[in-house]
């Protein structure tokens, strides 16, 4: 039935899952024939349990289902890559990904041990889903002086902010050093992501736009 797809002995074929979205690595298992066409047929992901040897429904038990949106295989066709929404965290432990330590890091190598405060640290592509993940968090806690919190309360003074920001960024482009406008177009993002969340707007609804007017 999947031509395409090279099952290994065990007729099963590893599937990296990421976070549509974001992009970040949420969890890494096996599928079977019969566990892939579930997946396509339900939408949500089913796998193959090596150790247990039968299907199983990711969050059948946690309610932390994972809903395709987009299914890829590699150049030789012995892997595949998921692109989900994920309905919770990935991992058992609670961690948004099973990927949470750093080989040689400080955490522990036992199984399921806590993730190392710190690590990983947030590379590139992961700062400005951490900052959407940061700016969810004060607005659900709430904490006293949170510069943030203030920002979202008073959406005329974030859309103030950044015009000013915006402003600054530009007078650096002229006038300063590579450095400074970097520094400067962080401002700007992270003005822009608590404006976004003050009206309810994803940044994934944002990039959606710029993906439909690419070509």
């Amino acid at each position: 039935m999947f031509a395409e797809i090279e099952f290994d002995q065990q007729g099963l074929v590893p599937c990296v899952v990421q976070d549509f979205a974001s992009g970040e690595v949420l969890m890494l298992a096996y599928m079977s024939g019969q566990s892939l066409e579930m997946t396509l047929e339900t939408g949500d992901l089913h796998f193959h349990s090596r150790s247990r040897d039968e299907l199983w429904k990711k969050g059948e038990t946690s309610g932390n289902f994972m809903h395709l949106r987009q299914l890829r295989y590699d150049c030789d066709g012995d892997s595949l890559v998921a692109l989900v929404d994920p309905a919770g965290p990935a991992c058992h432990t609670g961690e948004r990904s099973c990927f949470y330590r750093e080989v040689l890091g400080s955490a522990s190598p036992r199984k399921d041990a806590p993730a190392a405060p710190g690590e990983p640290f947030p590379v590139t592509f992961e700062a400005l889903s951490s900052l959407e993940r940061t700016i969810r968090h004060r607005s659900l806690q709430r904490p006293d002086g949170s510069y943030t919190v203030k920002l979202l309360d008073d959406r005329e003074l974030i859309a103030e902010k950044v015009e000013e920001e915006a402003e600054e960024v530009v007078r650096a482009a002229r006038e300063e050093t590579d450095e400074r406008v970097a520094e400067e177009a962080a401002d700007v993002l992270y003005h822009l992501s608590v404006l976004l969340a003050s009206r309810g707007i994803s940044q994934a609804k944002v990039l959606e736009v710029l993906n439909a007017r690419s070509g």
